[in-house]
């Protein structure tokens, strides 16, 4: 099964880039120090920097697999260069309206950097899939875990080059 691109914006990647680096090149290796110094102290049933250590590093290298795998599947796209700016792609900002005409601004990111508190949604998000392709002007019907809801789009903004 092939893989899907993970779309991510540069700023995105770089997040993705940092944490990696920081848990391989910092949080790692002193881990493993501590660790050594722990099974040098004699028995390690009942030592708990041994033990907490290893479950650590277990989780720090679950990590660094899920990382790496998410930034070798990236797909950098800067949204500043769009070529369409008058259509809903991957970066947009789109301000939408549902039926009451309460507004929400939403704009479309990677999956791995959405943060729905902060109105950036998941390029792969039910509300973001029914944004795709669309103008000022649209209707767009969504289907939520709340229910059917349609969605008038007001307008859509991108970064500046």
């Amino acid at each position: 099964m092939e893989q899907r691109p993970n779309y991510i914006t540069p700023a995105g990647y770089a997040t993705l880039s940092a944490e990696y680096q920081q848990l391989f090149g910092t949080e790692r290796p002193a881990l493993v120090e501590t660790i050594a110094w722990a099974a040098g102290n004699g028995d390690r049933s009942e030592n708990g920097d041994y033990i907490y250590g290893r479950k650590r590093l277990r989780e720090i290298d679950r990590r660094l697999g899920w990382l790496s795998r998410r930034m070798k599947a990236a797909k950098v796209v800067d949204p500043a260069k769009s070529q369409d700016r008058n259509r809903v792609w991957f970066g947009a900002t789109v301000t939408i309206a549902d039926e009451d005409n309460n507004q929400r601004v939403l704009t479309l990111v990677g999956d791995d950097e959405a943060e729905a508190g902060s109105g950036r949604i998941g390029w792969n998000a039910p509300i973001a899939r029914a944004l795709r392709g669309s103008t000022a002007g649209d209707l767009r019907r969504v289907v939520l875990p709340a229910g059917e809801k349609e969605y008038e789009v007001i307008a859509i903004t991108y970064p500046a080059e």
